[in-house]
């Protein structure tokens, strides 16, 4: 045990701490087995570029009141500072997770205590509304009480700027400094100022879902489809509180949610992980439609920026689609709808991150709309709709791991307008004879079939993280020649934003913020990107593959063929 966790413990007990926390922390000091101890306070639980993301519970590595009291403290300090002279104003949104609306509290209370006024929203709420909220309310800035899908023991703070998107360069590593400058408890004003906090709700809400109906692109299909059958899962989080709303509102009249998942609870008594992304999570809502014959079975995580899709193949099964296939679905109906209302001016753009499939390029390419890469993350995606705003015309977008974004009223993913986005386009291709899934074999068989799959590695420990900056050091400067037979005619390495061609050996400046990631591109249109994660001990792989499908009911046999292709990839990168 070191001296110096000990020692960090006892501070906390001299500290202006509630009773409760004093006697769990004393409990951990008097008792033989220290290993809470040391996973408490070993270090200080990081304020990132995202905010705060931890366990619950005591001590300085922990989500608790004092930790996000300190990230609070800073961030009202930089606040001031960047709109001195101005009521600073911000909102506070919170999911169904354990412990979010007193988290919320008290974050309201620390921003209040330190003259900024504060919208707090009165029960739980999505992220993207906390986003919409930030605008409409004319906010410098915005917190949500969030930790995605993590497991249930996970809380957190992500932070926001007066666009309503999560903190980027200059202000995040501002803020992350004022944050480091808060050294104690003592540093912390809780004295709340009730005449600066404002309840805020329904009028919110209905101003934002009127957004999302505006940006519906075929109501008639909708009047037509309306008894389409739709299963909906919050899965125990906020999408209980507008998905339902929202398809109501644009004209659904058979919208069946999963009442076992219906209840908002941090517990999330009935999943694993609380993730769309796990077939495990959708398992329920899955039977469910298959019990009904519904048309599209979706479900959010629990602060509904993300959504999973199920849909009926040719077999007449349900499939989960992945979020590279759901993102082309959403990009190619957006195209579509845009260019037969005759909105496509040549104005108009796509984004997707690095990591996403290249099939969404080709479809914006198919339809002559431009569209641009950026880093993962929808922060970056956010920045880059800031930086062309009255310039050029945000059509939609999104990344691999499931989150879209349609028109820019919001600045982050927003699973509640992608929802009713997905019911309007099943509507709209049912109207004509085909499913969602038919429509992916449409656009496969234009386009290319492609493939990605994701492979993350955890090396834990300090020497995991030595082995990681190893690996990204090896695949530098040795990079592979081929993988599974095809050469590398293009490496993309976003640490020193260079591109090199290594068929016409030039090398250009990559266009982008730096970021510790490596790609290379093949002669046959594979793409593999190397990327280790910012807050686990992992390196992530993405291995992105296409081959033609010449008739929809090669499609089966393709995935085989590409799915052997990726193991190949992995085994040549593995040599290296």
């Amino acid at each position: 045990m070191s001296q110096e966790i000990i020692d960090k413990a006892k501070k906390w007990l001299s500290e202006p701490i509630d009773t409760q926390t004093k006697e769990t922390i004393q409990k951990m000091i008097d008792n033989q087995d220290q290993t809470e101890l040391v996973d408490s306070f070993y270090k200080d639980l990081e304020f990132g570029t995202g905010g705060l993301r931890g366990v619950m519970g005591v001590g300085s590595n922990r989500i608790n009141k004092y930790t996000l009291g300190m990230a609070t403290q800073g961030f009202s300090n930089y606040l001031n500072h960047s709109f001195s002279g101005n009521q600073v104003k911000v909102a506070i949104a919170y999911d169904s997770r354990n412990n979010s609306r007193f988290f919320a509290e008290t974050v309201a209370a620390v921003f209040s205590a330190n003259n900024i006024k504060t919208f707090l929203f009165e029960d739980l709420r999505p992220t993207p509304e906390l986003s919409f909220a930030i605008r409409e309310l004319g906010c410098q800035g915005g917190v949500v009480l969030t930790a995605s899908h993590n497991p249930k023991e996970y809380n957190g703070y992500k932070a926001y700027w007066n666009d309503g998107a999560q903190l980027v360069a200059p202000h995040d590593s501002n803020v992350i400094n004022e944050v480091n400058k808060i050294k104690g408890i003592t540093d912390i004003n809780f004295d709340k100022k009730e005449s600066l906090i404002e309840t805020i709700g329904s009028e919110i809400d209905e101003i934002y879902l009127e957004k999302i109906k505006g940006i519906c692109l075929a109501p008639e299909a909708i009047e037509k489809q309306k008894d389409l059958n739709i299963v909906f899962s919050s899965i125990h989080g906020t999408g209980i509180t507008l998905v339902p709303a929202i398809l109501k509102k644009i004209g659904f009249t058979n919208v069946n949610t999963v009442k076992e998942q219906a209840e908002p609870d941090g517990d999330f008594p009935t999943v694993v992980y609380p993730n769309p992304e796990e077939s495990e999570a959708m398992s329920i809502a899955l039977k469910q439609a298959t019990d009904t014959n519904a048309d599209i079975v979706m479900a959010t995580d629990p602060d509904s920026d993300r959504v999973g899709i199920g849909v009926k193949n040719t077999n007449g099964e349900f499939q989960l689609l992945n979020g590279n296939q759901t993102g082309a679905l959403i990009v190619y109906y957006l195209l579509s709808k845009w260019k037969e209302n005759n909105k496509l001016t040549g104005k108009e753009y796509i984004v997707k991150t690095i990591v996403t499939t290249e099939l969404i390029a080709k479809i914006a390419n198919g339809f002559n709309v431009k569209y641009y890469d950026t880093l993962t993350g929808f922060k970056f995606i956010a920045a880059l709709i800031g930086e062309l705003e009255g310039k050029e015309t945000f059509i939609g977008g999104g990344e691999e791991s499931y989150g879209y974004l349609i028109s820019d009223f919001v600045r982050d993913k927003d699973a509640i307008a992608s929802c009713a986005i997905l019911a309007e386009m099943t509507a709209f291709f049912k109207n004509q004879g085909k499913s969602l899934f038919d429509i992916l074999l449409d656009i496969n068989s234009q386009f290319g079939q492609y493939h990605e799959t994701l492979t993350s590695i955890t090396k834990k420990g300090k020497s995991g993280a030595s082995e990681i900056q190893e690996m990204m050091k090896n695949l530098r400067e040795t990079p592979p020649l081929t993988l599974a037979g095809s050469k590398i005619i293009r490496i993309l390495d976003y640490k020193s934003l260079e591109e090199k061609d290594l068929v016409l050996k030039v090398t250009k400046t990559i266009n982008q913020p730096t970021s510790n990631v490596l790609q290379f591109i093949t002669e046959d249109g594979s793409k593999v990107s190397a990327r280790p994660s910012g807050t686990e001990p992992k390196i992530k792989f993405y291995f992105s593959v296409k081959r033609n499908l010449e008739k929809p009911q090669d499609y089966f046999d393709n995935i085989v063929t590409l799915e052997s292709k990726i193991s190949r990839i992995k085994a040549d990168l593995l040599e290296i």
